[in-house]
Parts: C-alpha cells; structure tokens; sequence
C-alpha cells in the first residue's frame, strides 16, 4: 500500500467518527503520525475539498466533496439503479419504506431508500451505515454469503443497537440457518425501538448474494400477524424479480448453503 494514501483515508475516517470536529494534534495522536505529518496531510485534503477547517476554532470537518465522491458511486452503482423501479413497486404494494443495502466489511450500506406512500414526514436513509446483525437486511445478505465469510462475521464485532439487538454468534447462526430456509429476514425492535424490517437478498449474474431489499416500518403495521407472511411473500417476490432483473440463474443462493 502507499503510506500517504492510507493515512489520507485514516484522517478521513477518524474525521467520520468525531464528533463534531478534531484539531491537528488530535488527529495526530489518533493516526499515529508527527503533527507536521497530519498537517501536511489535512492541508491535502483540504485544498481537495475532502476536508474543511472551522475558521473559530481551527478544528477540521469532513468536506463537501466527499458527497461528491459518494453520489458518483451511487449513481453508477447497478444495484441502486436496477433496485429503483422494484423498491417503488414494493412500496407502493405494502405501503411500507423499502431499503436496498450491500454489505460493505461488517455493516450495510443503504444505497437506495424509496419512502412510504403519502405525505408522512420521512428522512432519507441512502447512505446510512448499519450493524449487519442489527437489521433485516444484513441478516439477509450474511445468510447467503460463502460460509467462510459468515464465520467471519458471526466471530466479529456484533454491537448492540437496542436492547433486542443480537450480539450472540449462536442465536445468529441459527437466525441465518433459517432465514436459508425461507428466504427472508426479519428484524424486530433491532435497530430502530418500535420499528421491524423484513429483508430478502439479491443475487446477480454469478448466483453472488450482493445485496439485499427490504420493508422497514413500525412493528405494529410490518409484522402484526395478519400481515407479516404476506409481506414477507412481497419482498421475497420482489427480491427475486430484481435478482432476474441482473441476470441471476434459478439456482442463486444455494452455493451458500453447503
């Protein structure tokens, strides 16, 4: 790897978790560099727009261009673009918010979020970076990966989001054995207190899990008993149609399974 670059994207991602600024020394320390080194390095950055500097305090901020940058990936992600017209579908049908997410190391990404039909006050969740274990559609997503990479997950970091958030590997594993057997994820007061998700995952042209689509929205409305199955039969559907849509064979998901 080359040095600068690494510690280029360290600063940016210590900048990602601060709260709501960090000075030089501070990311200095943090990064494990001299303070000139940080400087020099943040200066970069900044004449690139990846960072800026409050001009009261001289503490540093992540920068505009990075929206740029993350707009850019979405836009040209396949995924996000062949989701679009299912999610809007699938919304419409259970009346519900669809996300669509991928994993990226231990959390998912929401790379496309169609909001629930009507005039209701809704925030954009595209972009949101959630614990896998912690919704539907990380479950969903890790249950059809190849059972090295699920190991890794169940072995790894499992936070603790809500008191109802799984951190066990064995009550998860045995989550991900089922969700193999129906096709579908569920998540119940994980993430969100008072809000459930039902997910199922995407394949693309290599039978490849790549991601994942789902319903999110009050457990009273998503997963009362008169409409949990039949939800679950729409984003399995759904699911299915969008793996079609980037050219998944009939037998996608079952090289997870052995």
């Amino acid at each position: 790897m080359v040095q600068a670059v690494h510690r280029a994207i360290h600063v940016l991602r210590e900048l990602a978790t601060a709260t709501p600024r960090l000075g030089v020394t501070e990311l200095a320390d943090r990064i494990g560099v001299a303070k000139p080194t940080a400087h020099a390095l943040l200066r970069t950055l900044e004449a690139e727009g990846l960072v800026v500097q409050d001009r009261e305090s001289g503490k540093y901020q992540l920068g505009p261009g990075l929206v740029t940058l993350g707009n850019a990936y979405l836009d040209s992600h396949e995924l996000r673009t062949r989701a679009a017209t299912w999610a809007d579908r699938l919304a419409a049908q259970a009346d519900a918010a669809v996300w669509t997410g991928i994993l990226t190391d231990s959390h998912v990404l929401v790379v496309h979020h169609a909001f629930r039909p009507g005039g209701a006050m809704q925030v954009l969740e595209t972009g949101a970076s959630l614990p896998w274990n912690a919704c539907a559609l990380g479950k969903a997503i890790a249950a059809f990966l190849p059972a090295e990479r699920r190991t890794a997950l169940l072995t790894g970091e499992l936070p603790r989001v809500t008191g109802s958030s799984l951190d066990d590997p064995a009550k998860l594993q045995a989550q991900l054995e089922r969700v193999r057997e129906t096709g579908y994820a569920v998540d119940e007061n994980e993430l969100t207190l008072g809000d459930g998700g039902i997910a199922a995952p995407v394949f693309d042209r290599t039978g490849e899990v790549v991601g994942g689509l789902g319903l999110v929205g009050p457990i009273e409305r998503l997963l009362a008993e008169n409409a949990r199955q039949e939800h679950a039969i729409s984003v399995r559907e759904v699911a299915r149609s969008l793996s079609r849509d980037l050219g998944a064979p009939r037998n996608a998901g079952l090289r997870a399974c052995n």
